[in-house]
């Protein structure tokens, strides 16, 4: 039940942002133990002056492509688990979108099943799941 929040610079086109997010998803469930079904993606495309990111700081150069991908998991995943996401993610986004591997950093925070809500106002992910 991974949330993801993809921030980058204005302009990309609409194909562009759907393949940036389907290889997001591809790289998710082939590797991060996501169902299919569960895709919740924000983007945020921004100006120049609002997407600031140092160009060489470890596992630069960065270029004006640069994408930002925040990743709020519901369950922690061991290192290795995260590695081979973190290696098929930029092998699926080299080849489409053709982003450049220096220019992806992903961040990934997890938290506890009843800090989610997917609707009704109910915490879904706990077994008791009607408020008290």
């Amino acid at each position: 039940m991974p949330y993801a929040r993809i921030s980058l610079a204005k302009g990309k086109s609409p194909e562009y942002l759907r393949t940036l997010s389907d290889n997001l998803h591809r790289a998710l469930v082939e590797t991060f133990e996501v169902p299919e079904k569960d895709r919740f993606q924000i983007f945020h495309q921004l100006a120049a002056e609002e997407f600031v990111f140092d160009r060489d700081y470890l596992c630069g150069p960065r270029s004006d492509d640069f994408v930002l991908i925040a990743i709020t998991a519901g369950k922690p995943r061991d290192t290795r688990t995260k590695q081979t996401f973190f290696q098929r993610l930029v092998e699926l986004l080299e080849i489409s979108p053709g982003i450049r591997r220096q220019d992806v950093m992903v961040v990934i925070n997890t938290t506890q099943a009843d800090e989610w809500s997917f609707g009704n106002g109910i915490a879904t992910m706990v077994a008791d799941a009607s408020p008290t």
